[in-house]
């Protein structure tokens, strides 16, 4: 079976409960077997990051810089691209479903081009855009993004 490609965006100074999602939500989907996509550095994209390198997953950084300085210590795959913001579009189309947790303005931009390109988006305690799902847990978050 192909494995499935989970882009967690989301904040750079998210919130501690936010954080905490993130982890939860890249140790479920490392568990399920997914590869988990984000950009590679801090906050939400460095705890999903965390939590799914805990649970022996594979994690890859869509970096915004020409090289890995700041990359979080949890990626499996650090790619840097020299993009900057730009890169927003390289992880969401990488992915198959994205999961959006926090309010950063690069998260809404995920989320716009993701529903632009037709990836499903999951919001948890996220943007309340509308169209968009919001969940109330990483659970759910990663159940609603596997279906």
């Amino acid at each position: 079976m192909p494995r499935r490609y989970v882009a967690v965006c989301g904040a750079s100074d998210a919130t501690a409960s936010q954080l905490e999602a993130a982890r939860e939500v890249g140790k479920l989907l490392a568990e399920a077997g997914v590869v988990v996509l984000n950009g590679g550095l801090g906050g939400v994209a460095g705890a999903a990051s965390e939590g799914a390198a805990g649970a022996g997953g594979t994690v890859v950084g869509i970096l915004p810089d020409e090289d890995r300085h700041g990359a979080n210590s949890h990626l499996t795959i650090s790619l840097p691209t020299g993009m900057g913001q730009a890169r927003n579009v390289l992880i969401v189309t990488a992915a198959e479903t994205v999961i959006a947790i926090g309010e950063g303005w690069g998260t809404l931009s995920e989320i716009a081009v993701a529903r632009r390109i037709g990836r499903p988006v999951v919001a948890l305690d996220s943007w309340s855009v509308k169209g968009l799902e919001s969940v109330d847990t990483p659970a759910d978050a990663v159940r609603r993004a596997l279906e």
